[in-house]
């Protein structure tokens, strides 16, 4: 499993074997998830920070944009449905 990026992480970073392979699949995980995952995770989180619903969609939106690989540009009645249904 990507033997060579854990490789030089080991050369180039202060890291044993075993924290490099932890890092490597943690980063790898992050960007596997799904755009609905994103847009349901990231829904409960700023909920969890007490925004409401017209702010909350707005900045996913924003945050989206910024991913390594976008998505589309989805409206915010195509995120509510994600997270709603």
């Amino acid at each position: 499993m990507h033997s060579e990026l854990i490789d030089h992480l080991v050369r180039t970073a202060p890291l044993h074997r075993g924290e490099a392979v932890r890092i490597v699949q943690d980063v790898l995980a992050y960007f596997e998830e799904t755009t609905e995952d994103f847009v349901r995770r990231r829904h409960r989180e700023l909920q969890g920070q007490g925004l409401v619903n017209t702010v909350i969609f707005e900045r996913i939106g924003q945050e989206l944009a910024d991913r390594v690989v976008a998505p589309p540009e989805l409206s915010q009645r195509q995120l509510r449905r994600m997270v709603y249904g």
